[in-house]
């Protein structure tokens, strides 16, 4: 197999590197939480939030950026948003964990297909940002999309709308919060630690509580969740910093990909009629969103 190409000019090996690893290990994310799907969602999402706190803390530690934590901290308006960013990827992941468990993993894969139209959509709403015909045109197939899956199964996809919405706000919040992505990351576990551990005390004290102080095998399983959990995002937020937003527009796509293979292959959910309808619109969708963007960037170039 040859060696992927270099990066476009503007990119960094690094920031490719990070990138690429943080979608692969998301794309197959799929895998491990569908080993956990005999707990309750919350709970896992919960136990996602506890252990990445250490790892977070660790990695914050270890490249001295503890200070910027305690400010953002001691700081209203920088929490107040932070707790914004912090409630949306907890809903994001809720969503996320529970589509795994009830066999909707197509639905999570289309979703985050979905994502990058929203975005643009999003940007042109609330930024104001114009859009060009090739983006409307690809908007309305993605809205197409949506409308198909609605009719076909007689009800909203909001598996599907609700990952994408969570994390376009989410992404959108992100970018108004005037500080680092690790940092940032860090801060939003913390804020999310306090609910997580109520809520697992709450479960201990029902006798509900699947993790235990003897390494069971769901107890290594939903400290793992912190691995899987931070790492990626962790990669993520230091690619981004090494990347054109054009190159991580592109890359995106890899993991709703890789999730779309798994949930078909590995887990054999049904494609159905209305989905070979509504995926194939998505897919021309995004290929004009992409053609589109390249030629605006030759152009500027």
């Amino acid at each position: 197999m040859s060696k992927p190409s270099t990066p476009p000019s503007g990119d960094t090996l690094s920031g490719f590197s990070f990138a690429f690893a943080a979608y692969f290990l998301w794309g197959f994310l799929p895998i491990y939480l569908k080993l956990l799907s005999h707990l309750p969602s919350a709970e896992v999402v919960a136990h996602r939030v506890i252990w990445s706190v250490p790892i977070a803390g660790v990695l914050l530690i270890v490249l001295g950026r503890t200070k910027d934590v305690r400010s953002a901290i001691m700081d209203p308006k920088m929490l107040g948003m932070a707790c914004v960013t912090a409630a949306l990827i907890s809903i994001n992941w809720g969503i996320y964990v529970w589509a795994i468990a009830a066999d909707r993993t197509l639905d999570a894969a289309l979703g985050y297909y979905i994502n990058p139209l929203f975005s643009v959509a999003l940007g042109a709403i609330v930024l104001r940002e114009a859009l060009t015909r090739a983006q409307l045109v690809a908007i309305a197939l993605a809205a197409g999309a949506v409308v198909v899956l609605a009719v076909s199964n007689g009800s909203v996809p909001w598996v599907s709308l609700g990952l994408t919405v969570s994390w376009g706000l989410y992404a959108l919040a992100k970018k108004q919060l005037p500080i680092g992505p690790n940092q940032g990351f860090l801060l939003e576990v913390l804020i999310l630690l306090v609910p997580a551990l109520i809520y697992v005390t709450w479960l201990g004290v029902q006798g509900q509580n699947r993790f235990e102080l003897s390494p069971t095998r769901d107890t290594l399983m939903l400290m793992g969740c912190g691995i899987v959990t931070a790492v990626p995002l962790l990669l993520y937020a230091n690619g981004a910093k090494g990347l054109q937003l054009t190159t991580i527009a592109i890359m995106q796509y890899i993991a709703p990909t890789l999730i779309f293979l798994v949930a078909v292959f590995a887990f054999g959910e049904e494609f159905g009629r209305a989905r070979m309808i509504a995926f194939p619109m998505i897919w021309a969708a995004l290929v004009i969103y992409s053609v589109s963007m390249f030629r605006k960037m030759l152009r500027e170039g």
